[in-house]
């Protein structure tokens, strides 16, 4: 079984062996590289689904991990709801690494607390979110698969993903993965770091989500609002 918490940090923006930059930095290079000396880790999982993955977070996503990047910028905003605050996408760029560690709480930014099951759910999340466009189709697919065939990545995580990206999303396993309201909030959170919404397909996904898993609107916006301020850090 490959390691859904190392899927997960190369979703989020892992460096790409031989480079001093992230997968984002890197896309015109990392193919060739790939072919030239396949990558060990992996680390091409942003670049594969062709989306903003991580696209403005791989710096942090490099100093914290997937998960930390996740729990704390989700932390971060159901803190702020709980304290009455107005969301503002226009607040002041956010570093999740400057972001108060949220201890003693369900948030949990250790990635060696997280178990395996509900890291694969974080990864599948982002995966249902960056397909619900509908702009993953049959060539699509071809055309990732290639890339995986080259880019070294583990045979079950590539088999995973393209599973994945061939079948319609179990939005019900996901969202059935969460255990409490803080790993709800997480899940919503990583869908929201996959995309950017701007097409209605994608938005209605999103609201979509939100409702299964049960988030109030004043949450969701919240969360809405500290990805769109940590994007611009």
């Amino acid at each position: 079984m490959f390691d859904p918490k190392a899927l997960l940090d190369q979703f989020l923006g892992s460096k790409v062996p031989g480079t001093d930059d992230t997968v984002r930095g890197k896309a015109g290079q990392a193919v060739q590289l790939a072919k030239d000396n396949p990558l060990t880790a992996g680390a091409i999982g942003a670049l594969l689904l062709g989306t903003g993955i991580g696209r403005s977070l791989t710096g942090s996503a490099l100093k914290l991990g997937g998960v930390a990047v996740i729990a704390g910028l989700g932390y971060q905003a159901y803190k702020n709801y709980k304290a009455g605050k107005a969301p503002d996408a226009s607040a002041e760029p956010v570093d999740p690494a400057m972001l108060p560690a949220p201890e003693e709480t369900a948030f949990d930014i250790d990635a060696q607390n997280v178990d395996d099951h509900f890291a694969l759910a974080l990864v599948r999340a982002m995966i249902a979110a960056a397909r619900s466009d509908g702009h993953v189709d049959e060539a699509e697919r071809a055309r990732i698969a290639d890339k995986l065939a080259v880019s070294g990545i583990d045979t079950e995580a590539q088999a995973f993903i393209e599973a994945e990206l061939a079948d319609p999303t179990d939005l019900g396993e996901i969202v059935a993965a969460a255990r409490g309201e803080a790993q709800r909030v997480e899940l919503y959170t990583a869908s929201r770091l996959a995309i950017d919404p701007d097409s209605r397909a994608e938005r209605g996904y999103l609201d979509m989500l939100a409702g299964r898993l049960g988030l109030p609107d004043g949450l969701v916006d919240h969360i809405e609002a500290t990805v769109a301020a940590a994007a611009k850090s």
